[in-house]
């Protein structure tokens, strides 16, 4: 982060353990910092939000362990064709000029949120995503996502693809979309629809200062 001749830092993977550094390195920031681009997903959210709120430019997708998945030189090759070239075609499709977005996993946004990482939410467009959760977890994990004021203060949210959801005895009755939707009308939050986001080789960048 402190070197000037290094134009981006690309995340290797996501990982566990990226909440208990992300406090410590939003501060004292290394002036070369602020030049660079950050990319990744899944638990290095905590750090794309950290950096987002001093200011840095940050955006979720594609990691370098992504390689080894199904289909991941594609993946890969899409996030070094935005992190070189900028190349839009690299871009989540949902993504408009004038509205900013920001993309997370959903579990990792939850636990962000009323912390001192958390980042200004206000009028982005805000896209979710998650992997191998129960469907009950999702419906307490949107419980408290939308009960946030601050996440109250969204445009909107989006919804990615929510996989690998395991079975449950009894059945939960809700599907991860429909969980989604209820939450938001509860809490008075507009459903935007769909985001081509999620833990797997399709997931697409979404840059949150795109503009």
């Amino acid at each position: 982060m402190a070197d000037d001749s290094v134009d981006a830092i690309w995340f290797a993977r996501g990982g566990y353990g990226s909440n208990r550094i992300a406090e410590a390195a939003m501060r004292d920031l290394p002036a070369a910092a602020r030049s660079k681009t950050y990319l990744g997903y899944s638990d290095a959210g905590f750090l794309l939000a950290a950096f987002h709120k001093e200011g840095l430019n940050v955006a979720h997708g594609p990691m370098v362990q992504d390689v080894g998945r199904k289909g991941g030189d594609a993946a890969v090759n899409r996030a070094l064709d935005w992190l070189v070239r900028r190349d839009e075609d690299a871009l989540e499709p949902g993504l408009s000029d004038g509205r900013r977005a920001m993309a997370f996993n959903l579990t990792v946004l939850s636990h962000l949120i009323g912390t001192t990482i958390e980042p200004d939410f206000t009028d982005a467009e805000l896209l979710i995503e998650d992997v191998a959760e129960h469907e009950y977890r999702i419906d307490r994990t949107m419980f408290h996502v939308t009960g946030s004021d601050a996440i109250r203060r969204v445009a909107g949210i989006r919804v990615g693809r929510i996989s690998e959801i395991p079975d449950n005895e009894p059945a939960f009755g809700h599907d991860a979309e429909s969980i989604v939707r209820n939450w938001c009308d509860r809490a008075g939050i507009a459903f935007l629809g769909h985001a081509d986001i999620g833990h797997d080789a399709a997931n697409r960048v979404v840059p949150f200062n795109y503009r």
